[in-house]
């Protein structure tokens, strides 16, 4: 898959199935539009596209609120996209000037004058242009108008409950990650580069490597201890996961460490991802020390159990 980042740097002399929005988590819903734009795309012997926007919308748009939460860093939606089979992804900088385009003139100097496409796949709620004015009935006038091909897929055949971001978010503010990854159709990711901590877990038998996200709007899930694979050069380990505040000694200070069994290499500023699997339990203040390491013990061996490693 080609990124672009420029959009005058594109140029193709095959016919383009194009979708287009923020496909924030890239999730179940998601997936099978971009599933039928690669096929349709086959089908015409073209090239399949997805247009995005970065910085989200929301972040342009209402600087002031810092309430967002994503379900994707940009860099997680690429690789998201690339295992997709998608052609090309075009990453269109998102600015106060580019949200005045209207709804008719981003389709004439977008998709029509700039990438040149042949046919839009788009979910049955697209909304498109300035304030999100455009809807499909104003798509199907200007697909007619600039002689481009028109699919419009319904609610029921991206999912029978209607798969949603919001959704998902809700599901991992609760913990309950196996529900978001059912949505996502993939578990739910977090990435960022291992800091320097305490280094209390070593001293407990019990070594973490304490993670910085990549991204303060990152959506994390509900504080706890999860069953989660650990992603570190390119190979997966078994892990368990804290969310929280180390109540046991009153740190009061939320933090992100992952233990990986069966693991001693030195991962400093490393950038490492972890995939939830489950919510294994809340997080808890023990009495002492060794109370916290005998329920590590049994934390361990009931997350080898889910993980069954």
């Amino acid at each position: 898959m080609k990124v672009i980042y420029d959009i005058s740097l594109f140029s193709s002399k095959k016919p383009i199935v194009l979708t287009q929005g923020t496909f924030d988590g890239v999730h179940f819903g998601h997936k099978k539009i971009l599933s039928q734009v690669v096929s349709e795309a086959k089908k015409m012997k073209g090239e399949s596209v997805l247009l995005t926007f970065y910085p989200h919308p929301r972040l342009v748009l209402n600087p002031d609120k810092n309430d967002l939460k994503l379900l994707s860093t940009i860099e997680e939606k690429t690789e998201l996209v690339a295992d997709l089979g998608i052609d090309y992804l075009i990453i269109i900088p998102f600015t106060q000037e580019f949200s005045q385009l209207s709804a008719s003139a981003f389709v004439k100097i977008i998709l029509v004058d700039k990438i040149h496409i042949a046919k839009l796949i788009i979910g049955y709620d697209h909304r498109f242009g300035r304030g999100r004015e455009g809807g499909i009935e104003q798509m199907k006038e200007l697909a007619e108008l600039h002689h481009f091909q028109l699919a419009e897929i319904p609610a029921q055949d991206i999912s029978e409950s209607i798969v949603s971001s919001t959704k998902i978010r809700q599901a991992l503010l609760i913990g309950d990650v196996q529900l978001a990854n059912q949505y996502l159709g993939t578990r739910y990711v977090i990435s960022g580069k291992v800091e320097e901590g305490h280094q209390r877990g070593r001293t407990l038998g019990f070594p973490t490597a304490n993670i910085r996200l990549d991204s303060s709007f990152k959506l994390v899930p509900l504080n706890g201890v999860y069953a989660v694979w650990v992603c570190i050069d390119k190979k997966k380990y078994p892990g368990m996961l804290n969310i929280g505040y180390n109540p046991t000694f009153e740190e009061n200070k939320w933090s992100l460490e992952v233990h990986v069994f069966d693991f001693s290499e030195n991962v400093y500023h490393k950038q490492i991802s972890v995939e939830f699997v489950a919510r294994h339990r809340s997080e808890q203040k023990f009495d002492s020390p060794d109370s916290l390491i005998k329920a590590l013990r049994m934390d361990e061996k009931k997350i080898r159990e889910i993980l069954q490693a």
